[in-house]
């Protein structure tokens, strides 16, 4: 039986991999911050049918060396979901954590030995510096310097880069294979509207009065999901990054809005499909034909995904 290690493991995509390492038979550890993100994580497990005494569960965080060489013991594959809370603005702040919490696991999976790291990175990695056509595979990268970049996408960034960097300067460094989501969606096996659920639960409360005029990929959580199980099962994966989004044209918040309105009807009625502005957003185009061609990635169907989240904003809204 392969023994794993997941980073952030309590969080809304890290538990969904847990939770298909332990339907596919693997021996699972995880790590989390605190007892309470323990608990929720053994409480999401159990919801969804599973085992949750089954994973063993260890806590360290990306900003201290402390309990990464424990957690990484034994282990033969990790699956690096973890990112630090970005609480500033300033670049020390973004950074810094962002890229020493990575550089640790990779250390410590170094020196445990272990065969490969399959990260979550983010389209943000790729795909914020202008191009006079704003068209994104694998190949592009968001320069740094870009001129008011922000912190999310300049974290991101220099997080990544830092992975691959050490990858090349260690000697026995393990595999690694980089997973770049675009904007996640679908269902939460937990009892808290967070993340991408946040923007959902906005918009169907009303809140979010206009449609903000933006336009993006959207995948399935359940997907990005998959896809760190099938790129630690590919030999060919190695040293590759993959973009993970549904097939389909990019799309907007007042695509979000319409198909929000479609499928729950009149439950989506304060769901607003205005655009904010006159003038629509500016094409954007990202290809997922690596991950399928080489991983065999088979995403929903943005519909799906999107209406599964507002069922589920409304579910835990109603709890």
């Amino acid at each position: 039986m392969t023994r794993v290690l997941v980073t952030g493991a309590s969080g809304y995509l890290g538990s969904w991999v847990v939770a298909e390492l332990v339907r596919s038979g693997a021996d699972v550890r995880a790590t989390v911050r605190t007892d309470r993100s323990e608990a929720s994580l053994r409480d999401d497990l159990r919801r969804a049918g599973l085992d949750a005494g089954s994973v063993e569960v260890v806590h360290t965080s990306l900003t201290s060396d402390e309990g990464w060489r424990d957690a990484a013991a034994g282990i033969e594959e990790v699956h690096h979901v973890a990112a630090p809370m970005i609480l500033g603005t300033g670049a020390d702040e973004v950074v810094i954590p962002a890229r020493d919490g990575t550089l640790r696991v990779l250390g410590a999976a170094r020196d445990a030995g272990v065969r490969r790291v399959v990260m979550t990175s983010s389209f943000a990695a790729i795909g914020y510096s202008p191009k006079p056509v704003r068209d994104y595979t694998e190949d592009d990268w968001t320069d740094p310097e870009t001129p008011g970049l922000a912190a999310y996408p300049l974290a991101k960034t220099v997080q990544e880069r830092a992975a691959w960097d050490f990858l090349e300067q260690e000697r026995d460094a393990p595999e690694l294979v980089v997973i770049n989501p675009t904007w996640i969606a679908g269902p939460s096996l937990g009892t808290e509207i967070r993340s991408s659920l946040d923007v959902i639960d906005a918009m169907l409360s009303g809140t979010l009065t206009v449609a903000p005029p933006q336009r993006f990929g959207i995948v399935d959580v359940r997907d990005v999901a998959a896809l760190h199980l099938m790129a630690m099962a590919t030999p060919a994966a190695a040293g590759r990054r993959y973009l993970a989004l549904a097939d389909g044209p990019t799309r907007t918040f007042a695509d979000v809005g319409r198909i929000l309105r479609d499928r729950l009807g009149p439950r989506a009625e304060k769901v607003a499909v205005a655009l904010a502005g006159d003038e629509e957003p500016p094409p954007l185009v990202i290809h997922n034909d690596r991950a399928r061609h080489e991983l065999g990635f088979r995403p929903r169907a943005v519909e799906d995904t999107i209406a599964e989240t507002g069922e589920d904003v409304l579910r835990i809204r109603s709890a």
